[in-house]
């Protein structure tokens, strides 16, 4: 069954923000700041791509979707760090209205629209463990019946932990959260062009049967000042600490993250 991620890189889209803007062109300006590019890119290095590359099921497509107007100075950043990295497809698109935009990207990767395919969505300063893809496989063969009697069906792996990453290493908190949007994945059946994009995460289960599982750590959720999740007011924060020695063999273990690697792209200038 063929497997196809997303991620929007700083995509100026129509909606899909809960950061709002008056106009496209502040969110234009917002989004390709110097300080938030770097910051973006910094994340996208360190903490999403050591687990993407590492994946013991190579056989999968990652979209990142870019404006056409990103500046080429960051775009060849982007691009320098996908080398070597033959899964991920980067595509420019131009704004338009975020789900619709977002499904039309991820259909158009589908080698067979007549088919069952996986999907999953995944933020640029997120991590998934080094197995989702063949865990997503799995899960999906295991329900099987499942999958034949519904349009779709959610796969929510919920176990992982939240970091904050910094010029110091990085700092941690385990967590279990369902439905978070990272280690998030979907089975649609052929012939249905609804996507895991066409649906908030936190409600996906009011739309159709999810199936979760908590047995082992397959997320990072990244905290940054620039999350659009973390810009309103009266959001938790979690008491995040240094990573012990096990959670340090964790870290490499599962998600191919080093904090030699973390403090070394942080602290570069």
């Amino acid at each position: 069954m063929q497997v196809i991620g997303l991620c929007r890189f700083s995509w100026p889209g129509e909606g899909g923000f809960q950061v709002e803007h008056p106009d496209l062109d502040a969110r234009i300006a917002y989004l390709y700041s110097d300080a938030r590019m770097e910051a973006r890119l910094r994340q996208f290095e360190a903490i999403a791509l050591p687990g993407l590359r590492a994946q013991t099921d190579p056989d999968f497509t990652l979209l990142v979707i870019i404006g056409e107007t990103l500046p080429e100075k960051w775009r060849d950043r982007l691009l320098a760090l996908l080398e070597g990295f033959p899964q991920a497809r980067v595509m420019p698109m131009p704004p338009g209205p975020h789900r619709r935009v977002m499904q039309d990207a991820i259909n158009d990767a589908r080698r067979d629209p007549d088919a069952a395919c996986l999907q999953f969505r995944h933020d640029d300063d997120d991590a998934v463990a080094i197995d989702f893809v063949e865990r997503l496989r799995r899960a999906a063969r295991d329900c099987a019946g499942l999958l034949e009697g519904n349009r779709l069906v959610g796969f929510d792996f919920n176990r992982g932990l939240v970091a904050r990453a910094g010029p110091q290493g990085l700092a941690v908190a385990e967590t279990v959260i369902p439905l978070y949007g990272v280690a998030l994945g979907l089975a649609a059946r052929g012939g249905v062009r609804q996507t895991i994009m066409n649906f908030a995460h936190k409600k996906l289960n009011r739309f159709m049967p999810v199936v979760s599982f908590g047995d082992s750590a397959m997320f990072i959720r990244g905290l940054g000042q620039d999350n659009d999740s973390r810009q309103r007011p009266g959001i938790p924060e979690p008491k995040l600490t240094r990573p012990d020695p096990a959670t340090v063999q964790l870290l490499h273990d599962r998600f191919r993250i080093s904090e030699v690697d973390v403090r070394r792209v942080f602290a570069a200038r």
